[in-house]
């Protein structure tokens, strides 16, 4: 199970961060930039998550392989020509994976720490948001998390429900892990695809 949740954290570093760099190429920034928005993106939920719940030393400093995975990608995409006509709509994909593989694990780990469902439901919203809100607040754009024309904070939350619920009645953790992430993620995409809004 150990084995799985860590590659699973792996595919959601290289997706967020993906989603910060193409982000970061398409506003100009220069390699250091690059590197500050797909490390923001991919670590950041994760951070403000150990830091309330006083998880020290924070997770990606007792796994050095995760900022150093993000300073290659940052390098292959500041120096790769057609990095640049990547539009920026191309980030919704590896954002909505983002979303699913942290808001999950971010609510898995704080429900291993003895936390409730409810604040568990919350620390994986923030886990699984709060990289992308900086992401677009640095790239100066209104962040999807406070967005009318966008759902996200609430596709997270009901997919922390279903995977607290699955387990429940499951009782099986990795199909109940695969379950919330797979909502999350299609949901997701499928709310973009078709404009789906909370609110008109």
């Amino acid at each position: 199970m150990l084995d799985m949740i860590y590659v699973l954290e792996m595919i959601g570093i290289i997706a967020f961060a993906i989603s910060g760099m193409i982000m970061a190429r398409s506003k100009n920034m220069d390699p250091v930039g690059v590197f500050t928005i797909g490390f923001i993106t991919a670590l950041g939920g994760g951070t403000l998550r150990d830091m309330i719940m006083d998880n020290h030393p924070v997770y990606w400093i007792k796994h050095q392989e995760q900022p150093i995975l993000i300073l290659g990608m940052a390098i292959v995409f500041s120096y790769w020509n057609r990095a640049e006509r990547i539009r920026e709509s191309r980030i919704v994909f590896p954002d909505a994976i983002g979303l699913g593989v942290f808001s999950i694990l971010g609510a898995q780990l704080a429900l291993d720490m003895g936390h409730s469902w409810f604040i568990a439901s919350l620390l994986g919203v923030m886990t699984g948001t709060f990289g992308g809100a900086l992401r677009d607040t640095l790239c100066n754009e209104v962040p999807y998390i406070f967005r009318k024309d966008q759902i996200y904070a609430s596709i997270s939350f009901a997919g922390c429900w279903l995977y607290f619920v699955s387990q429940w009645f499951l009782g099986n953790e990795t199909l109940s892990l695969t379950i919330g992430l797979l909502f999350i993620t299609l949901v997701r995409m499928l709310a973009v695809r078709f404009d789906i809004r909370l609110q008109r």
